[in-house]
């Protein structure tokens, strides 16, 4: 499922990311990846708030619909 529509406060696993190479690579070095884990704290129409490892970031809506986990 999409993170934009995962549970709030249940770490989940990032299964497959349907982005460019230039946003793969942005997000590999903020820690997201394919076999990562992350967390979903809060979820909009605009956003979401996620944790990875020990911080915490803001994605668009946009991005957060491409980044699928399970």
């Amino acid at each position: 499922m999409p993170l934009i529509m995962a549970p709030c406060n249940r770490e989940m696993e990032v299964r497959k990311i349907s982005a460019e190479d230039k946003t793969k690579k942005h997000l590999m070095e903020l820690g997201i990846v394919v076999g990562s884990k992350i967390t979903l704290l809060s979820s909009g129409e605009n956003g979401v708030i996620v944790m990875v490892k020990e911080g915490r970031l803001c994605l668009d809506g946009n991005l957060a619909r491409k980044i699928l986990v399970a």
